[in-house]
């Protein structure tokens, strides 16, 4: 759908009858109406406004966008407090669901400095080792970068694309970030065409890619480490670092990435499980600060609660995973995953990869038998602590054979999770998790502390329910 801006700038006649309009004037033409909102002089439609010149036509039918109908997006981005943008000319949406607003409401710049008032492009840079460009938004416009924070435009911008991102092109059709971790450094992913730009953020080096076998993206989207190609209303997820796609694509984005009512919207695969009723299965840290909490035959990541939270199948991230899992604990940068009397170990770089060889039986890999309730492991030790029954055994990784050094016995008959972090040893059972200072204190305690109940903020649920992914239905 074309902007009424576009319409003007094809017809002269109506540009320069333009500047004769008052504030209030109504126009029609075949392409619409429109009515003047401003008393500012029209300007060239074809130049850059001088100033901050306000001018806008308003279409009336713009206002009526509605991207439950089938909207193909310019841009998509969150912003650093993790709502999420959708761009389409020189209208927003706010969040999954909601009407559109106009863009200039928002991010006022982009409409001043350039008259069609859309962007190319947009993402929300990762990089904590430059505090002053972390989480900043980056919008792209023809060969201009604008770089945005707390809706505020940045001193200094716009900039020419290759002085910011130099080996970049200009007019690009869509841009992700991509962090470490998920990529081999911190990185952002320029589309343009088939051509992929890989751009490292700290060596501001580039790597061009074609991806064939993708769609043309005209918007791209990272949520919760998985990446999204948009194309007209579907979207496909490719892998970021090598493009691959698996599963099932494309798929209509108004299922998933809005609330569009019946027949489309983003429940229609869920049940919904209250809080109260969670389970955790298990629940992990890596090396990396990612931290997983698994349930059932699925997870959810924990530490990127402000994009939302979702959780999807195990074996989205864990190939080699069928079903839940009874165990995860995380030493040096492998993750260890425990299931009946098998252990998996996975190397945790740019995406979760087993370990040739694996998985193998537990007996073997660390001198006890399965299957096991839980196991943690605290930051900076070797020690593993698994919890069987009501023993909780003692483990070195760093001896050669791996054997079982010591076990205690605990103050639970049972548990289903164990966790080491900054407040101490959390050990889940049910809904609830109880705190020690230390494992020797879990060990020797005679008594339960008051227990805590998992909540919404550690685990993005609302308070009276978890959303739990059906099987089958995953993006």
């Amino acid at each position: 759908m074309l902007t009424s801006t576009i319409r003007l700038r094809k017809t002269n006649l109506i540009s320069e009858c333009f500047s004769e309009m008052r504030i209030g004037t109504v126009l029609t033409t075949q392409g619409g109406t429109y009515t003047i909102l401003s008393s500012h002089h029209a300007v060239n439609m074809a130049d850059k406004p001088e100033g901050h010149s306000h001018s806008k036509v308003w279409n009336e039918q713009d206002a009526k966008l509605d991207r439950c109908e089938g909207i193909e997006f310019d841009a998509i981005t969150p912003d650093e407090k993790g709502n999420t943008f959708f761009f389409k000319g020189d209208h927003l949406w706010k969040g999954f669901s909601g009407p559109a607003e106009l863009l200039n409401s928002t991010f006022q710049e982009l409409y001043d400095y350039h008259h069609l008032g859309h962007v190319d492009a947009a993402f929300r840079i990762h990089h904590q080792d430059d505090p002053k460009a972390h989480d900043h938004i980056f919008f792209f416009l023809d060969d201009k970068v604008f770089s945005y924070y707390n809706y505020t435009l940045e001193k200094g911008y716009p900039v020419n694309i290759q002085q910011e991102f130099p080996g970049v092109p200009s007019h690009l059709n869509a841009a992700v970030e991509c962090p470490t971790g998920e990529c081999v450094t911190d990185s952002v992913l320029f589309f343009k065409g088939k051509e992929v730009y890989n751009f490292d953020i700290k060596t501001k080096s580039v790597k061009k890619k074609v991806w064939s076998h993708l769609p043309n993206c005209t918007s791209a989207f990272r949520w919760l480490e998985h990446y999204y190609c948009f194309h007209g209303h579907h979207f496909t997820r490719f892998h970021p670092v090598s493009g691959e796609v698996t599963g099932t694509y494309p798929k209509d984005a108004r299922k998933y990435f809005m609330r569009c009512g019946e027949g489309f919207g983003h429940e229609a695969g869920f049940r919904k499980l209250p809080c109260n009723e969670t389970k955790l299965n298990a629940i992990t840290t890596d090396d990396k600060g990612r931290s997983y909490a698994f349930i059932d035959s699925n997870y959810i990541r924990l530490d990127t609660h402000r994009d939302g939270n979702h959780p999807f199948p195990i074996a989205r991230s864990w190939k080699e995973i069928a079903g839940g899992v009874d165990a995860v604990f995380s030493y040096g940068d492998n993750m260890y995953i425990i299931q009946s009397d098998q252990i998996y170990i996975y190397k945790s770089a740019a995406h979760y990869t087993l370990i040739e060889g694996y998985p193998k039986p537990l007996k073997e890999e660390l001198g006890i038998e399965g299957p096991v309730d839980a196991a943690f492991l605290c930051a900076n030790q070797h020690i593993a602590h698994i919890i069987k029954g009501q023993k909780m055994y003692d483990i070195d990784l760093a001896a050669t054979p791996r054997a079982v050094k010591q076990e205690r016995f605990i103050p639970f008959p049972e548990v289903d999770a164990g966790l080491c972090d900054a407040d101490g040893i959390k050990v889940f059972i049910g809904s609830e998790y109880y705190v020690y200072k230390s494992q020797m204190i879990l060990a020797l305690s005679k008594f339960r502390p008051q227990p805590q109940k998992i909540s919404p903020d550690q685990f993005g649920c609302e308070e009276k329910r978890l959303l739990r992914l059906q099987q089958g239905h995953s993006f």
